[in-house]
């Protein structure tokens, strides 16, 4: 018998302030509808320099090694999933290490593929837990970035940033993943990329969508082969496949993107399972099954915006922050996407006490802790350098990048 591995818990770190779409909408001469009905989002947080990916990474693995009371030691594996690294040798994951007093007898290192790092992360230390030579330890796994596309762009109102936590183990109170049953689906595309030396990414998108939705169908395609083989789903002729999942999280560059993964996923299961699309019965039920599976995963997301390789975590913590309590004993699904291009799609059972451990994570507390912006002071934040000096000292319990000195990055402790 397989061993229970999956997510015990988790923590979430967000910039300390946040732009409401409405304003940068008025702000740009556009309907404040277009953003918000268009694009799923309602508040896209905002950064500055102090709050790199480093910063952002060591602050929720802390939180979430305080919340949980989790002995560092136990610790045996650190991997950070980020696409906004801030050096091209030196990991994201070695700072975390000594910012948050991590062992040294432990493997340490950063994955990097576009938005599906975090993911790649994640199957890494549940795979290595799983098999045995873990010896009893635990992961963290920290998804890391900052959407940047640049003011006036036709990218600024998809914009965001922030850190999720994944403390990985034996004890999935939050999510044992069903090991063996995920699908992937990759590809050598120039949807989406980031040429070093620049600080916004280039996207083609239009046919990044496409590869995200070409990508979704094969990697879904290939979980529902081998979750049929072992049973966790079975075509029966009154639900589709998909149906038989409680909830479905999918990586979301902007909200509205979940709706178009979503019909993308049951039209799979119509295709392949009716043999047909059934146009009047998705009409009837598809709606309802986006409310049902997808809409409590959007609840974080559309108040943070996008957070690259966190956006499918950010999801599942918006889902499990709205729903633990329902979902508690039942299958759910994940959908991960990254450009270039890699996805999975993947699955796990709730954890039977996830409500008490998404309860640590104190989501509601770190949403109210931040503070609303204007557009002007938006764009000045933009126009700053990545190595201008912070003005503003590290609040109790978060780390903010301080300065360079002889090439070495420092950093501060609230």
């Amino acid at each position: 018998m397989k061993p229970s591995v999956g997510i015990e818990a988790l923590a979430v770190a967000l910039p300390r302030r946040t732009l409401h779409l409405e304003d940068l909408a008025r702000a740009r001469g556009v309907d404040p509808a277009k953003f918000i009905a268009g694009l799923g989002v309602r508040e896209m947080a905002v950064t500055d320099p102090g709050e790199d990916s480093v910063a952002l990474a060591a602050t929720a693995a802390r939180s979430l090694l305080e919340a949980n009371r989790i002995d560092p030691t136990s610790i045996g594996m650190l991997a950070v999933g980020t696409e906004t690294g801030v050096d091209h040798s030196k990991p994201v994951a070695s700072f975390v290490q000594g910012l948050v007093g991590l062992p040294r007898q432990m493997r340490v290192f950063d994955v990097q593929h576009a938005c599906y790092g975090g993911t790649a992360a994640l199957m890494a230390a549940a795979e290595w837990i799983a098999s045995g030579v873990a010896g009893g330890k635990s992961a963290l796994v920290v998804c890391s970035d900052i959407a940047r596309y640049g003011v006036k762009t036709a990218g600024e109102p998809t914009q965001g940033a922030g850190a999720v936590a994944l403390l990985v183990s034996a004890r999935p109170e939050l999510l044992a993943l069903d090991l063996g049953v995920d699908g992937t689906s990759s590809a050598h595309v120039f949807d989406f990329w980031r040429p070093l030396g620049r600080r916004e990414a280039v996207v083609d998108g239009h046919y990044s969508i496409d590869c995200y939705l070409e990508a979704l169908s094969g990697a879904y395609r290939d979980w529902r082969g081998k979750a049929e083989a072992r049973e966790i789903v079975r075509r029966n002729g009154t639900s589709l496949p998909s149906e038989q999942l409680a909830a479905i999280g999918y990586h979301v560059p902007f909200c509205k993107m979940a709706k178009k993964a979503h019909a993308r996923l049951r039209r799979c299961d119509l295709d392949d399972v009716l043999g047909a699309f059934d146009e009047i019965r998705e009409e009837r039920e598809g709606a309802a099954s986006f409310e049902r599976q997808v809409a409590g995963s959007l609840t974080l997301c559309a108040r943070v915006g996008n957070v690259y390789t966190g956006s499918l975590y950010l999801g599942l913590a918006g889902m499990l922050d709205t729903g633990a309590s329902g979902l508690a004993g039942k299958r759910i699904g994940l959908f991960s996407y990254g450009s270039g291009c890699a996805s999975e799609f993947f699955s796990g059972v709730v954890g039977k006490a996830a409500a008490e451990s998404i309860a640590r994570a104190r989501l509601d507390e770190v949403l109210g802790a931040r503070e609303r912006v204007t557009v002007e002071e938006y764009e000045r934040l933009m126009g700053l350098p990545p190595d201008a000096p912070p003005d503003i000292a590290p609040a109790p319990g978060q780390f903010r990048f301080t300065g360079i000195q002889e090439h070495r990055r420092q950093y501060a402790a609230g």
